[in-house]
């Protein structure tokens, strides 16, 4: 099957283990949220038991380098896609109200990113992770 949508996510380099897949889980739930029909049926194992449902799409998870990211953010706001992001400040609030705070707190040129989602056209998305590598 073909896909026509990307979801990547694009964790900055240097970051330990916990913090990238903090990053990777806040971020892809922004998208999980609110792009309508991303989401597949309920998983029901063979004795019944049933599972939540997950995305119906592979999710695609890229490393860069802090100017690397900064590009890729640049990139991602010129285009009409959907964008979550992770900053450096989140790391220090325990709540959604404080992550909202500290992210309007800077203009987009002064986050300090260390780690994104986004979903849209394959095309365009390709365009904005052009040259990054998938983590390891």
């Amino acid at each position: 099957m073909k896909l026509s949508t990307k979801i990547t996510v694009v964790i900055r380099e240097g970051l330990q283990m916990w913090q990238e897949l903090n990053i990777t889980a806040f971020t892809v739930s922004g998208i999980a949220g609110t792009v309508k029909d991303i989401i597949g049926e309920n998983y029901e194992d063979g004795s019944g038991h049933m599972y939540l449902p997950m995305f119906k799409q592979p999710v695609l998870v890229f490393s860069a380098d802090k100017d690397q990211i900064k590009k890729v953010h640049q990139r991602a706001l010129s285009r009409d896609i959907h964008l979550s992001i992770y900053t450096e400040e989140l790391f220090k609030t325990d709540n959604d109200q404080d992550n909202r705070a500290a992210v309007k707190s800077c203009r987009d040129e002064d986050l300090q990113i260390v780690g994104m989602a986004m979903y849209g056209p394959k095309n365009t998305v390709d365009k904005i992770v052009k040259g990054l590598s998938l983590h390891k």
